[in-house]
C-alpha cells in the first residue's frame, strides 16, 4: 500500500527504460467508458464506497487529524517525504473537475492529468486489475458520496534534481502491467470464491504492493501469483517487515487455516492465537474489518492456494523441552533468564501466550522471518492491538528499550526465535542498535 524509495532505481534503468519508450508500441487508446451519469444511485454509490475500503483509500489520503480524503499525509522516502493528494471532489484542490477518462488514467496507469507520471507511491501497478465497472463505481463514491474539501496539494519534500517527474515515466513504462484487464485469467482459478479472493489480493488489496519483494530497480518482482516470488515477504514498511503471505510453515501462512486469516482481517487476532502487527494492524483498522464476509473468506481460500518459496531460511517444529526447562527452573542461558524476567507473566514459560489477547510466540511468522527486525522493534518499543467491531478490546505490550542493553535484547531476541521448535537465525547487538537508533530517529521532534 506504500512505496517508499526508487529514485535510485530510476538512474539504474534510465537508459533501458528510454531505449523501450523509442521501440516499444504505443499504449493502447483510451477504454470508451461513455458518459456517467449526472446523478448516481444509491446502490452505484455503496459498490463505490466498499471499493474505497477495499483499496484502504482513506489510510493514505487522510493526514493525522485531517479532513477524510484530504491528502496531506507524509510517505516517507530515503530522499524526502511525499504527500499524499486531494481525492476530495474539490474542483480547485482536489479531483472535483477530473473526467472518468482523467480518473482511469491516474488509477490504473500512473498518468495525472495533467500528463506528468505519479509517483510509485500510488499503488497504479495494482490498481491496474480493478475492473471497468469497479473503477466507474469507485469514481462516482469520491464525486457523489464523499465531501470535498478544499485544501491545496502539498509539494514533496524531495530536492531537485530528484524530485524531477520525467524519470517516472521511464520506470511506468518500463514495469507497470501493460495488460490493465486481468478478469479474462479468473476462470483459471478452481473456484469463483478463489478467483474473486485473487482479484481483491493483487487488485484493490494491493497487498503486494507490501508483501512481494523488490528487485534492484524497486519494482515489485511479481504482481500475480504467476510467480512463487508474489507475496513471498517485502522489505521493512515503517521499520516492520512485511512477512511472507505463501504456505511457508515458519515465515509464512503455511500453519493458519483459513479461519485464521479470515479472523485477523476481521479483528487483528486469529483462532489460533496469533495477532496482526504494525502496519497491518492499521490496514484492518480502516479497511478488511469493514469487508463483507464472503470476502473475507474469499481472500482466505485464495491465500491458502498459494504453495511455500523455497529454501526458508527458518522452520518451527513443535517441541516442549524448552516449556519443561523453564517451568522447572534449569538454566538455559541468559537469553531464558530475561525471557522468565520480562515476558513469561504474559506470554507463559510455554510460550503460547493467552487467546484473544496475547500473542503466541511459538511457530509465530513476525519471530521467525529472516529479517529480525519486527522483534527487535516489539521488544525495544512495544506494541498494540486495535480496538475492532469484533474485538473491542485494544490491548498492549510496553517497550524495554529502557530496560534492556543492546547485548541483553539480542540474548532475548536469539532466545525466542530459538525456543519452542523454532529454528531461527540468531540476533546480535549490531542488529538491535540499528532498530534502537532508527526509533530514536523517528521520535526526534521534527525540525531537529
Amino acid at each position: 500500500m506504500r512505496l517508499w524509495g526508487f529514485f535510485g532505481a530510476l538512474c539504474a534503468v534510465a537508459l533501458c527504460a528510454l531505449m523501450a519508450v523509442v521501440l516499444w508500441p504505443a499504449p493502447a487508446p483510451l477504454i470508451a467508458w461513455g458518459p456517467l451519469p449526472l446523478t448516481l444511485d444509491e446502490a452505484a454509490i455503496e459498490r463505490g464506497r466498499y471499493m474505497a475500503i477495499a483499496g484502504d483509500c482513506v489510510a493514505c489520503h487522510t493526514a493525522p487529524a485531517g479532513r477524510p480524503f484530504a491528502g496531506g499525509l507524509a510517505i516517507a522516502s530515503p530522499f524526502g517525504p511525499i504527500y499524499s493528494s486531494n481525492i476530495t471532489p474539490d474542483r480547485q484542490t482536489g479531483i472535483g473537475s477530473y473526467t472518468l477518462d482523467e480518473f482511469e488514467r491516474a488509477l490504473r496507469r500512473g498518468i495525472a492529468r495533467d500528463g506528468s507520471s505519479l509517483y510509485p507511491a500510488m499503488p497504479y501497478p495494482s490498481f491496474a486489475r480493478l475492473s471497468i465497472a469497479d473503477v466507474k463505481d469507485l469514481y462516482g463514491y469520491l464525486m457523489h458520496g464523499v465531501e470535498p474539501v478544499a485544501q491545496q496539494n502539498q509539494a514533496v519534500g524531495i530536492p531537485w534534481p530528484l524530485s524531477m517527474r520525467w524519470p517516472l515515466a521511464l520506470w511506468r513504462k518500463a514495469f507497470a502491467p501493460a495488460d490493465l484487464d486481468k478478469n479474462s485469467e479468473q476462470g483459471r482459478y478452481a473456484s469463483a470464491q478463489i478467483a474473486r479472493g485473487a482479484y481483491l489480493v493483487e487488485g484493490a488489496g494491493h497487498c503486494g504492493a507490501c508483501h512481494t519483494p523488490r528487485a534492484v530497480t524497486l519494482q515489485e518482482r511479481a504482481l500475480d501469483d504467476s510467480s512463487a516470488l508474489f507475496l513471498a515477504g517485502g522489505s521493512l514498511i515503517d521499520g516492520w517487515v512485511a512477512v511472507n503471505l505463501r504456505g511457508n510453515t515458519a515465515e509464512g501462512l503455511g500453519n493458519w487455516t483459513a479461519a485464521d486469516i479470515v479472523s485477523a482481517l476481521r479483528g487483528a487476532r486469529t483462532v489460533s492465537n496469533a495477532v496482526v502487527g504494525r502496519p497491518m494492524s492499521d490496514v484492518v483498522v480502516h479497511s478488511t474489518q469493514y469487508l463483507a464476509i464472503e470476502d473475507l473468506r474469499a481472500i482466505a481460500a485464495y491465500l491458502k492456494t498459494l504453495p511455500p518459496t523455497k529454501n526458508e531460511a527458518s522452520s518451527f517444529v513443535a517441541d516442549p523441552a524448552t516449556a519443561h526447562d523453564l517451568a522447572t527452573g534449569r538454566d538455559a542461558g541468559r537469553g531464558a533468564e530475561l525471557y522468565v524476567d520480562n515476558c513469561a507473566a504474559c506470554h507463559r514459560t510455554d510460550g503460547r501466550g493467552s487467546r484473544n489477547a496475547i500473542p503466541t510466540i511459538a511457530g509465530n511468522s513476525s519471530v521467525l522471518a529472516d529479517n529480525p527486525s519486527s522483534i527487535i522493534r516489539l521488544i525495544l518499543a512495544g506494541g498494540a492491538l486495535p480496538s475492532t467491531t469484533t474485538a473491542p478490546s485494544p490491548l498492549g505490550m510496553p517497550g524495554f528499550a529502557w530496560r534492556l542493553s543492546n547485548a541483553e535484547l539480542a540474548a532475548l531476541a536469539t532466545f525466542v526465535r530459538s525456543s519452542w521448535g523454532n529454528h531461527a537465525p540468531a540476533v546480535d547487538s549490531t542488529q538491535v542498535e540499528l532498530v534502537r537508533s532508527a526509533i530514536a530517529r523517528e521520535n526526534q521532534p521534527a525540525g531537529r
